[in-house]
């Protein structure tokens, strides 16, 4: 250890959790993501409906309805992923879950699948936010992907 590494920050990367389109959530339609109410993160326009942790830890939360999960990693960090928007009014029609609350789940395990083309036919957008929850615990939540990613590639960074 050396004599200054105590001021070194602790940084956290999380995975995209779809293969995509990585965007800012100052592109995202719905003011309650756009204006970063629930937390900051990152959006992602779906190219599929595969959704997968973005970081190793526990499913805090699965929505019923199948359009959203969160996720608590070892750091605390609390994950929301949010497969599309208003896609609660679909009442879990086009999502299976994958997964369960209070299962440990490793970087890049399956925990949703959604049917984005049925999704959009029925008139919803599938712009996907993946929203750091407990933002204020931490020093900064910055997104470091833009354009194409895939499920896993760097796309947030957590500063404690």
């Amino acid at each position: 250890m050396g004599l200054f590494d105590f001021k070194k920050k602790k940084e956290i990367l999380l995975g995209a959790p779809v293969e995509g389109e990585c965007v800012p959530l100052s592109q995202v339609s719905d003011p309650t993501f756009r204006d970063e109410i629930l937390g900051k993160g990152v959006a992602f326009q779906a190219l599929d409906g595969k959704v997968f942790a973005p970081a190793d830890g526990e499913v805090s939360t699965v929505f019923p309805t199948g359009h959203a999960v969160v996720l608590t990693t070892s750091e605390g960090v609390e994950i929301l992923i949010h497969i599309g928007l208003d896609t609660v009014k679909l009442e879990g029609k086009h999502f299976q879950i994958k997964t369960e609350a209070g299962k440990q789940v490793k970087k890049g395990e399956l925990l949703i699948e959604a049917d984005i083309q049925a999704i959009e036919k029925e008139g919803y957008d599938c712009m996907t936010p993946m929203i750091i929850c407990n933002t204020p615990d931490f020093t900064a939540v910055e997104g470091i992907a833009q354009g194409h990613v895939k499920p896993g590639d760097d796309c947030l960074r957590i500063r404690k």
